[in-house]
């Protein structure tokens, strides 16, 4: 099959867009770029930009790879791009919103009420609740694809905790140090600026007068995103905090300082929904905030982003996504859907165990590239042992076409360069407006043949070039090399329990399990 890739033309010349990129690296030679990976492993495992992988040898810590061959989209197109983000971030709101008060979309059939109060995702406990602003999915992330055809389609709507714009940013910063030379002839659009603009949304979203108190708050140390947590909230000169840091008194939300409560107005959580609150969701919970969920449902705190967001990010909801669209902003959708197959309905399900040698197979609650079954790379027995878990609880999978992910060179172990398939996850703060930040991270199969792009299996990134419309060169963000400063988390005394919820706090986490 003839695959899209993204520098390389059919007929083996450059896109047009990529011809002075491909001179570049032509110039700089296969030794440079080996030289200059081997430097970047370096600085990133003393700065501890790591990630977990998981195989037959159990977990394992490595530097995260970054592909030195940047991926360059050029303006016109980006901003084709831009327009669908906005376009679904502002239909999923208005659906979360829409379920957690009258649920119009439900009673008129749009989406099966059902399936939707019967999502892994879906809160009861945040029914009838009004967020500031009127805003649920503070920061998004929508996972993209280019087929074969080279049209753009969206994979899957991240919108609970989506991770990995740490690592948008630090892979510019290492390409701007190893690589200068790439820059030279391009007008590349910055992407530093992404945690002033979340600052600025969280600021908007407090409800106290003066400046608001922000906070991030993270599951801890344990937990493998934990280093995007400890970067944004020192990017943003924030406090981290874990949540034994935080109480609640009369309904209002405080930090414990050394010189006494100090009130929280606004929360950036990377807390699953469920450990939030033990008086409210899992009682359970040792990460939580006892009746944070009243202080959230009184308006006293802002927290992004709401607990109940979860109910849009599963797969299953993902299918109707384009008819959110056309339900709540009457258009239609400017970025189209995978063909997905929901296998609790009877006449799909049948369609699908006929055809799972040709098709891709998910659970729906899952992320990361958990559970993902690819039919076309799979053997006999892998397809009958997928044939008898979708029998027996059906309603926790669907199916999607085979999308033959878009190609890009890229610095492989086989020789100096070979094509591999990547996508591209973009990331959106929704404060006054959707604002996307120019880029995105692009994830990339480092293994021949894979389509698997998470960093947890085996994925690597690729520094991602949104071409500026004029044309004029912009000086690229290059700040220096900065491990974060992390602020000291309580370690002493960690039960196990403890341990393991940290672990399992947000799937499709910035330190590999996306």
């Amino acid at each position: 099959m003839e695959l899209y890739d993204e520098l390389i033309a059919a007929d083996g010349s450059p896109r047009a867009h990529a011809s002075v990129l491909i001179d570049s690296l032509n110039r700089l030679g296969h030794e440079r770029l080996v030289a200059s990976a081997k430097r970047r492993d370096a600085i990133f495992v003393q700065q501890g930009i790591t990630f977990d992988t998981y195989g037959p040898d159990g977990e394992r810590d490595r530097p995260f790879p970054l592909d030195l061959i940047p991926r360059l989209i050029p303006s016109r197109e980006w901003e084709e791009l831009e327009r669908g983000i906005r376009q679904r971030v502002l239909a999923l709101n208005r659906f979360i919103a829409d379920v957690y008060d009258a649920g119009e979309i439900l009673s008129d059939g749009v989406v099966p009420w059902e399936l939707a109060v019967t999502r892994a995702g879906f809160t009861r406990e945040a029914h009838g609740i009004k967020p500031p602003g009127g805003v649920w999915c503070h920061v998004s992330g929508c996972d993209l694809v280019r087929d074969a055809g080279g049209t753009w389609r969206a994979l899957e709507d991240n919108v609970r905790v989506p991770s990995g714009i740490s690592y948008v940013l630090e892979n510019r910063a290492a390409m701007s140090r190893l690589v200068p030379e790439l820059f030279t002839d391009y007008a590349v659009r910055p992407v530093g600026d992404y945690p002033e603009q979340l600052l600025a949304a969280l600021r908007a979203l407090a409800p106290g007068g003066g400046t608001p108190t922000v906070v991030v708050w993270t599951p801890g140390p344990a937990n493998s995103a934990y280093f995007e947590h400890a970067f944004l909230a020192r990017r943003m000169g924030v406090e981290l905090v874990q949540g034994g840091d935080l109480v609640v008194r009369d309904a209002t939300c405080y930090l414990r300082t050394t010189t006494g409560l100090a009130r929280v107005d606004a929360i950036y959580r990377r807390v699953d929904d469920a450990f939030i609150d033990p008086l409210a969701l899992r009682p359970d919970s040792l990460l939580g905030v006892p009746g944070l969920m009243r202080a959230f449902r009184e308006g006293n705190v802002a927290i992004a982003n709401a607990p109940g967001t979860g109910v849009a990010d599963d797969k299953a909801i993902y299918h109707y996504v384009p008819e959110m669209i056309r339900y709540y902003l009457g258009e239609e959708p400017l970025i189209a859907n995978v063909p997905t197959y929901l296998l609790s309905d009877p006449e799909q399900r049948a369609e699908v165990l006929a055809n799972l040698d040709k098709l891709v197979v998910k659970p729906t609650g899952e992320s990361g590239g958990a559970g993902v079954f690819v039919g076309p790379t799979s053997g006999e027995r892998e397809v009958e042992e997928l044939r008898r878990l979708v029998e027996l609880e059906p309603s926790r999978w669907i199916a999607q076409e085979t999308v033959w992910l878009s190609t890009m060179p890229t610095m492989s172990h086989e020789g100096p360069v070979a094509p591999r398939h990547v996508d591209l996850r973009p990331f959106a703060i929704y404060g006054d407006d959707v604002w996307v930040v120019p880029g995105g991270l692009t994830r990339v199969a480092m293994q021949k043949g894979s389509m698997i792009v998470n960093s947890s299996r085996g994925g690597g990134s690729k520094d991602t070039w949104v071409l500026a419309a004029d044309g004029a060169r912009q000086h690229p963000e290059a700040p220096a090399f900065d491990p974060p400063t992390l602020p000291g988390m309580r370690q002493v005394g960690w039960t196990e329990q403890q341990r393991q919820q940290q672990q399992a706090g947000p799937t499709g986490s910035a330190r590999g399990r996306r």
